[in-house]
């Protein structure tokens, strides 16, 4: 049996899966808008903060205090200043709110329709594990993450998908469907790259924390067919309309847990081969990390390997503008966390949660682009975000080094 010939069936080159919300022609037409004035604020309009910085602010920030800014929240201060960033911010964020709208407002329409659906493939299911005992964290309900109503928990009405829906029909709108008609590029990106760092390896067990919907954990499931994957999140919604989307497109090796990865009792030492996240610690809190840090190494077995997809660290070689462009998420699109998590030393929080220093390692991975959407896209392309994400990887193979030595 081919490789293609094990994924599901109902796998195969979809374009929707079953709970998918459907849009109207004006709906359509708004997300139409939307992604493209995303993409041209990004790629033609982006660019001239750089000259609005080179050409106006450090020059007056160096007449004013006759020095070069320190760091990247004086040139945010002065930057917040200037007519052009201040346009090109205005828009940025109005365009994300637009987009959260029409997905929200879309959603509701359909609701009862979306929820009905849900059941269907939910109920009766042991593959899906809500408990309401676990309370959503503060770091996670104190604001509307991505400017979403109600972020990834609110519910229009008990027991719904509404947030798993709007979630998963905006990232779509956001990427420009860069990342494939099931948004999992970046789940993809995971599978063309364990593929290559270790081939032939295949893990019993795998932990994808703050899943929300499962863009990630899906691939991992279907390249994976002889592994249980565990998706986990606080944000029942979510998980609801996760665990639908999985089971539609017939991938029964995953079960979406409701669970907070700080504790992880529930699981025992060294039950997962391979423990991950996909651009999700940004959106804990400075307390939150470590403890997930702790959780990961204590989960992980022997050999395992643990992965934290992200964006690059502010390191002392990355030019303070660009520093201050990448926090822009942190101060206007209701990421709190991002600036200070990107400023984190995160090998150091390895190695105090117990990873060895050769156990380590840091790599870039880019996500799978849909060439249908963008066929000029190469490999070799430098980071784009209008396009596609290059992310930078933490990763750690527990006790490497000593196993090594052992076998030896």
């Amino acid at each position: 049996m081919s490789k293609r010939d094990d994924i599901p069936p109902a796998y195969h080159n979809v374009a929707q899966h079953g709970v998918f919300p459907v849009a109207s022609h004006d709906e359509r037409a708004r997300f139409n808008f939307l992604a493209n004035l995303n993409k041209h604020v990004a790629m033609a309009l982006g660019p001239g903060n750089a000259k609005a910085y080179e050409r106006r602010v450090l020059p007056a920030f160096r007449a004013e205090h006759g020095r070069e800014p320190k760091d990247r929240f004086e040139i945010r201060h002065a930057m917040n200043a200037d007519p052009y960033h201040r346009f090109w911010s205005a828009l940025k964020r109005n365009n994300m709110e637009m987009r959260q709208q029409n997905g929200r407002s879309m959603v509701i329409r359909q609701l009862g329709e979306l929820n009905a659906r849900a059941r269907q493939w939910n109920e009766g299911r042991d593959t899906l594990e809500l408990d309401p005992g676990v309370a959503v964290p503060r770091y996670q309900a104190a604001v509307d993450i991505h400017c979403m109503p109600g972020s990834y928990h609110g519910e229009v009405v008990p027991g719904d998908v509404s947030a798993g829906a709007n979630y998963d029909c905006g990232i779509f709108v956001t990427t420009g469907g860069g990342l494939g008609a099931l948004s999992d590029g970046g789940g993809q990106a995971l599978v063309k790259w364990i593929a290559r760092e270790r081939p032939g390896w295949v893990p019993k067990r795998i932990l994808d924390i703050g899943t929300t919907i499962g863009h990630n954990a899906v691939p991992l499931a279907v390249a994976f067919p002889d592994s249980e994957v565990i998706a986990i999140d606080t944000a029942a919604p979510s998980l609801r309309y996760g665990h639908a989307r999985a089971q539609s497109m017939g991938v029964r090796n995953i079960r979406f847990v409701q669970a907070n990865a700080e504790e992880l009792g529930r699981f025992p030492d060294g039950h997962f081969d391979w423990v991950q996240t996909t651009m999700f610690l940004h959106e804990t809190s400075g307390k939150a990390l470590p403890r997930i840090i702790d959780e990961s190494y204590r989960l992980l077995s022997d050999g395992g390997l643990m992965f934290h997809l992200e964006q690059p660290a502010y390191t002392d070689d990355m030019p303070l503008f660009e520093q201050f462009m990448r926090d822009w998420d942190a101060f206007n699109n209701n990421e709190p966390f991002w600036s200070a998590m990107h400023a984190l030393d995160l090998p150091a929080v390895f190695r105090r949660a117990g990873f060895a220093d050769a156990d380590l390692f840091e790599a870039k991975v880019r996500a799978v682009v849909d060439t249908s959407v963008f066929p000029s896209h190469r490999e070799e392309e430098v980071e784009d975000f209008g396009r596609a994400a290059v992310w930078h990887a933490y990763g750690a193979w527990k006790n490497s080094a000593s196993l090594r030595m052992a076998a030896e």
